[in-house]
Order: structure tokens, then C-alpha cells, then sequence
């Protein structure tokens, strides 16, 4: 008699049997083990980077879709804030009366916090204009600041070149006349027309103040 040896089949070949079944061939049980272990390496792939972006997300909030509005904050219990807004969009909106622009329009706008006003003085009766239109503190130190530039509170002071006069430094003077005759000496009747024009132009004295920021005049 013959001799006969029991070959056994290899870890391959006992795998793709038992996957793919004994009626496929060996070189066809190769190529659709490839096909599921490549399905398998792209699915972990796949998970293992869904796994990720979700642990940046949770570790790093403002740097995913996860970032929340709460994330930030500031103390307002400090006399002065910087805001600042880097973007390539320029945005506007308006609330309550106040309109808001970034981008070309926006100009920056820093006022030193003004003192309080002597009785009696012209700047105290500026003070009672503003509160009387119902403006805060930080419009008065707009106010006393622009003044300030424009004719260092003079009811005197004149323009050679442009023939702008008074305190607001109405141009022509003469517009003043239109509170008073004694526009030309009297700082009471030009804080009242200032008050007005800055009211009907600007809305209030901060917004005349950018402007003059941005243009030297207002």
C-alpha cells in the first residue's frame, strides 16, 4: 500500500473557507477577503476621525460647531473697555435708535471721562441740555471733548479761514440766530442751537464726535 500524508489547511485557507464558503475557488476567496478587510480599514477610519472632530469639539469648544456665546464674558465693573472686531463682511444693524457699522464706516472712538461741571458755568448749563434730552454721562464727555477741539469753549472764538464761529463753531455764525439775536455773545443761545443741530444731524454728541474723528469736522 501507499503512503498518505494529511495535509492541513492554512489560517488563510480555513478562513476564507469558512467566510466565503468550500464551492468558491482560492484565488476568488482572495480577492473578497480583500474587498471586506479594505470595507473594514475605511469604516474604522471613518469612526476613528468622527472620534476625533468630536473630542476637539468638547475640549476646545470655540474651535468646533460647538462653540457657545457663553464661552466669553467681560467685568464690567472696569471704568473703561476696548472692543475690537476683525472681518472681511461689513455688518450693520440698528437697536433701539442706535445704528451700528463695522467694516469701512466704522471709525474708532475713544473719550476721555469728562468732570463734573461747576455750577453755574457754561459747561453746567451744556450738562443740563444733554440730560434734558435725555442722553448720559458719556455724551457729555463727547460733547465737552468736541467743543473742546472746536473752539476750546470760547463763545468768541472764530474761523479766519472757514468763518466758523462760536462754541459749536457754527458755519456761517449767523445760523445761530435762529435760538437768539444775541447769538454772537451770548454762550447760552449758541449751546442751545449746538445742542439742537448735533440732535437733528448726529442723534447724539458721541456720534458727532466720530464724525469729526473720521472727517476734522462735523
Amino acid at each position: 500500500m501507499g503512503r498518505y500524508e494529511l495535509i492541513r489547511p492554512t489560517l488563510r485557507q480555513r478562513v476564507t473557507t469558512r467566510l466565503f464558503g468550500s464551492k468558491t475557488s482560492e484565488n476568488e476567496r482572495d480577492v473578497l477577503l480583500r474587498r471586506k478587510i479594505q470595507r473594514a480599514v475605511l469604516t474604522g477610519l471613518g469612526f476613528l476621525f468622527a472620534g476625533a472632530y468630536l473630542m476637539v469639539t468638547v475640549v476646545d469648544p470655540s474651535g468646533g460647531s460647538l462653540s457657545s456665546a457663553y464661552a466669553y464674558g467681560f467685568d464690567s465693573s472696569d471704568d473703561e473697555q476696548t472692543y475690537g472686531l476683525a472681518s472681511t463682511q461689513k455688518i450693520s444693524f440698528s437697536r433701539d435708535g442706535w445704528k451700528i457699522v463695522t467694516g469701512d464706516e466704522a471709525a474708532a472712538l475713544y473719550v476721555a471721562d469728562a468732570a463734573t461741571p461747576e455750577t453755574g458755568t457754561i459747561k453746567d448749563f451744556a450738562y443740563s441740555l444733554v440730560l434734558a434730552n435725555n442722553w448720559g454721562r458719556d455724551q457729555y464727555s463727547c460733547l465737552v471733548a468736541l467743543w473742546q477741539r472746536e473752539s476750546n469753549w470760547r463763545w468768541n472764538a472764530y474761523n479766519k479761514n472757514s468763518g466758523a464761529y462760536g462754541i459749536p463753531q457754527a458755519l456761517p455764525g449767523i445760523k445761530m440766530a435762529e435760538i437768539d439775536t444775541d447769538w454772537q455773545t451770548n454762550p447760552q443761545t449758541q449751546i442751545r442751537w449746538g445742542i439742537k443741530y448735533i440732535k437733528n444731524r448726529y442723534g447724539a454728541p458721541c456720534g458727532a464726535m466720530a464724525h469729526s474723528n473720521k472727517f476734522r469736522w462735523y
